[in-house]
């Protein structure tokens, strides 16, 4: 962070609950306690619905501590890109400094919190999944690399494998496989985003693969990351965690995917931005609603296993 940044942001205007809410990334945050929900819900193993509620909570504020220090170290970077300058710092409204104390703070206590709701196997987990989202991606491949998004989306694929190992204390198949659905479906899902805030990265000098390879690599990449994503995301189907709802909904979601990379990938740089952004767009929240409807998948035939409906 440069000092300008720091002193951009150095006072602060009064601060009210929700801009201490949006300081934790709310949305992130959501997606951060799905996945774990979802990974404690399909572990073969009975969970108490208190541990299964203060494992979510700790999870969950575990992912909010990581998005508290993402805006801390960030805050140069974020006061410069559209999307990004309401922000709890780059408004004023919030300061470095508190975001830090956040941050740390709520890592601290999320992480001893689930050790003792839970296990430490599941804490270390979650200790590791805020040291790589903080240190590994926001502090060092952001800013270094336009793969950042591919390496740096494992910290988001952690959440059901520490919901899986909240319940079993171990790792397995079936987690190592929820982590990578979201882990192979996370660069399309935002490079999708970076092709229609290309001029953002640009601004803040973010090396995102719109800006060093261009919007066709871009696009390509889109393509290729969704084609790898098909057979793991189908591939689950047939594990102790999947069954014939997941697979068909499996089946029919990555062909619907795949298709949306598709066009994208036709896509030609001498189309106006308005079209090419329509696709984009559209196949951006197509993401969003293909990762909920797979876990959802996953937690039905959890939920209709015992009546003898789910699973194989």
């Amino acid at each position: 962070m440069t000092d300008t940044s720091m002193d951009m942001t150095s006072e602060t205007g009064e601060a009210g609950f929700r801009d201490f809410v949006a300081l934790l990334k709310p949305r992130v945050m959501s997606l951060v306690v799905f996945t774990a929900f979802v990974g404690l819900m399909v572990a073969p193993v009975p969970v108490h619905p208190m541990v299964v509620f203060t494992s979510v909570l700790f999870i969950a504020i575990g992912g909010g501590a990581s998005g508290a220090l993402n805006m801390w170290w960030d805050a140069d970077i974020d006061a410069v890109m559209k999307r990004t300058q309401s922000r709890p710092i780059p408004s004023g409204k919030v300061t470095t400094g508190e975001a830090y104390a956040i941050g740390m703070t709520l890592s601290a206590i999320s992480v001893i919190m689930l050790g003792l709701a839970a296990n430490w196997v599941a804490a270390g987990l979650l200790a590791f999944t805020i040291f790589f989202y903080v240190v590994i991606y926001t502090m060092w491949l952001k800013r270094w690399t336009p793969q950042n998004i591919v390496i740096g989306g494992a910290a988001g694929a952690f959440p059901p494998m520490i919901g899986w190992a909240a319940a079993t204390g171990s790792i397995s198949v079936e987690s190592v496989l929820m982590f990578m659905i979201t882990f192979m479906w996370t660069p399309p899902h935002f490079w999708a985003l970076a092709l229609f805030v290309k001029s953002d990265y640009d601004k803040a000098k973010v090396p995102m693969l719109t800006v060093t390879h261009g919007r066709k690599a871009t696009r390509t990449h889109i393509l290729i990351y969704t084609l790898l994503l098909a057979p793991v995301a189908i591939g689950a189907g047939f594990t102790s965690i999947g069954g014939p709802l997941y697979l068909v909904l499996a089946l029919g979601m990555n062909l619907w995917f795949v298709k949306g990379a598709v066009d994208i990938w036709r896509r030609d740089d001498a189309q106006s931005d308005a079209d090419s952004h329509k696709v984009e767009r559209k196949f951006f929240k197509l993401s969003l609603i293909y990762l909920f409807l797979h876990f959802g998948a996953l937690l039905l035939e959890a939920t209709l296993r015992p009546f003898g409906l789910g699973g194989w």
